[in-house]
């Protein structure tokens, strides 16, 4: 005889059973059940590291992934993705140890995932390397369809290089995101002086600067081809949120004042692009400011609207 399923014992409430419920379906998620579970670190609640094995870069690296609050309890739902991604010289960790993001997305419906991008946080496809591009474009996404039921509505979001990112991602795969936006962002590559910024953060991390996209006169059109400014016109359609610091008269330590403005001019360039295309753009360009959380926190808020419509959650 088949076994039929147990009804709840008398006196045991529908939301004891509810809770039952979602510790069994976390239980599963978190589990040693399966390939993918067993590479999932739980860390809190609703946040846990996952290892994704990766042909794009010929290793596993790791997602951090900030799930629903209602994840356990409603295992027909899919979600939307915010992804947001980390600086140079940082890692995947940044925005949970920077931010209050995991308050900050509770109660809203969405999929947070933070992917790596390595030491610089160029999420490019690097000369002869790395594909990181498509580490997070591909196979992160089909990960979290597969097995965390992402839908195909996704947002970016990105610090530094991931400001990079995020505009590179979405200007190189127009339809990719709904919504994109850059935090003191590297948004013209080629822009004076800009190509000397690149190589230096990559030559922070012993390694070869034309590793990246080459030299950036011999390999040029390899440059522009990744350069968010010069592939604009892929961004029409997309909500977009651009903030900058001029970095001038922020007073305190002078590194994070320098850096911002050394940008300055990349992200301006870019703007007037935007708007002689007559791609729409949210823009926050303040005086002052630094190269650091300090400022990307309030600009994250400020951002959150852009990013809420586009991806349907409440603001």
């Amino acid at each position: 005889m088949p076994h039929l399923p147990q009804q709840p014992a008398a006196g045991v409430s529908r939301r004891t059973v509810a809770r039952a419920a979602a510790a069994a379906g976390l239980a599963a998620l978190f589990g040693a059940t399966t390939g993918t579970a067993r590479a999932a670190t739980r860390l809190g609640p609703r946040t846990l590291d996952v290892s994704v094995p990766s042909a794009a870069l010929g290793r596993s690296a790791p997602v951090r992934l900030i799930l629903p609050s209602d994840f356990g309890t409603r295992p027909e739902k899919r979600y939307p993705v915010l992804y947001l991604l980390h600086g140079a010289h940082d890692d995947y960790t940044s925005w949970t140890r920077e931010t209050d993001i995991e308050a900050f997305t509770a109660g809203r419906d969405l999929i947070v995932a933070m992917p790596d991008a390595g030491p610089t946080g160029i999420p490019s496809v690097w000369r002869g390397g790395p594909d990181y591009e498509t580490f997070q474009l591909k196979e992160v996404p089909a990960l979290l369809a597969r097995d965390y039921r992402a839908s195909g509505v996704r947002a970016v979001a990105g610090v530094s290089t991931g400001g990079y990112g995020a505009m590179a991602h979405a200007a190189r795969h127009p339809g990719a995101f709904t919504a994109a936006a850059s935090y003191s962002g590297v948004l013209d590559t080629t822009a004076p002086g800009v190509p000397a910024i690149v190589d230096a953060i990559v030559a922070r991390e012993n390694l070869p600067a034309a590793s990246l996209w080459g030299n950036p006169v011999f390999n040029l059109l390899t440059w522009r081809d990744f350069n968010p400014r010069a592939r604009a016109t892929g961004l029409r359609g997309t909500a977009l949120y651009v903030s900058q610091g001029s970095g001038v008269g922020g007073g305190g330590d002078p590194l994070p004042g320098i850096l911002e403005s050394a940008l300055w001019p990349s992200a301006q360039g870019f703007a007037r692009t935007l708007a002689l295309m007559g791609v729409p753009a949210t823009t926050h360009f303040y005086g002052g400011g630094g190269h650091d959380w300090a400022h990307w926190k309030p600009e994250f808020t400020a951002s959150w609207p852009v990013l809420a419509r586009a991806l349907g959650v409440p603001e």
